[in-house]
């Protein structure tokens, strides 16, 4: 048995997943997300701010010890839109080392969408053509392809959940106009990408589409669920009308996204639109399975 823990540091969210291959099969052993928002204020400033570092380098620390204990021997991290987004910050990477035993490699867009299509499909039991997406804080990745392997189009773009938030929403809740500017924004994006042609099964991942699926249906089991396109802009509908105090309150959704969720909700429904889906298959699984999946290769 082998044993890998893969981190990934994205705008809004810090995941770990700790994993062993037993046989044919990687199983998850650990599996940790977080909010910390290491975006914050990064779109405009170019700059980590020094509570955004503190917060995450705290839930580093916690990560670096879980993956001690569990007597690991391949170990990867990495940064994304946020970091890209500051220059690569030495020296939050240098104290990101000493948490974790590993320097965080800061991935660009194009290998950011290519981890999260690999690791979108591990565990789905996909077949044929499909588009996967994948909601973060900075950024949106758009991958067409094949669950069998097969690349056709990867797309980093620039319309994370924390991203339009922080460019677009000054009211509470959302003004129609906030909502509408967000929703040209992600249409505007979108128009660059090739849309798919042909049957093919949408696949979303990260947390926005997971907190979609659990504030509708909060007892079914996620990995592999289906969310219909009704379902979500019922949702998205919903989130955009309430205000940030009731959204808090919302069971089934972490409080530390309840600000940028409506934003995120927005997103996912213009994909849908976008792909004409009537539907999406819930992944759990992104960057951090796909280089999971590169380290346990049989």
């Amino acid at each position: 048995m082998t044993r890998a823990a893969a981190v990934d540091i994205g705008t809004n969210t810090v995941l770990l997943t700790i994993a062993e291959r037993r046989g044919d099969l990687v199983l998850p052993l650990c599996e940790r997300a977080r909010v910390t928002r290491l975006g914050a204020g990064v779109d405009r400033t170019r700059r980590i701010a020094p509570d955004a570092r503190a917060r995450t380098l705290a839930c580093l620390d916690e990560y670096g010890a879980l993956i001690a204990r569990h007597d690991v021997a391949e170990v990867d991290a990495v940064g994304t839109s946020a970091l890209r987004d500051a220059s690569a910050d030495p020296s939050f990477l240098d104290q990101a080392e000493r948490a974790l035993g590993v320097r965080p490699r800061v991935v660009s867009g194009a290998e950011e969408a290519t981890l999260t299509f690999y690791g979108s499909l591990s565990g789905l039991g996909a077949s044929g053509p499909v588009l996967v997406f994948d909601v973060g804080g900075g950024s949106t990745e758009v991958v067409s392809g094949t669950a069998e392997g097969a690349i056709e189009h990867a797309h980093s773009l620039d319309i994370g959940s924390v991203r339009l938030f922080e460019r677009h929403v000054r009211s509470d809740p959302l003004a129609p106009a906030e909502l509408s500017a967000v929703r040209a924004r992600v249409r505007d994006a979108l128009a660059s990408v090739t849309p798919p042609r042909g049957a093919f099964q949408l696949i979303g991942v990260a947390g926005t589409v997971t907190t979609l699926a659990m504030l509708a249906r909060p007892a079914e089991r996620l990995h592999g669920a289906r969310l219909d396109r009704a379902l979500v802009e019922a949702q998205a509908e919903r989130l955009a009308r309430l205000p940030l105090a009731l959204r808090i309150g919302l069971a089934n959704l972490d409080p530390a996204r309840a600000d940028v969720i409506p934003v995120g909700a927005a997103i996912v429904s213009e994909v849908l639109t976008w792909s004409g889906a009537a539907a999406l298959t819930i992944s759990e699984r992104g960057v951090r399975w796909g280089l999971i999946e590169r380290r346990l290769a049989s």
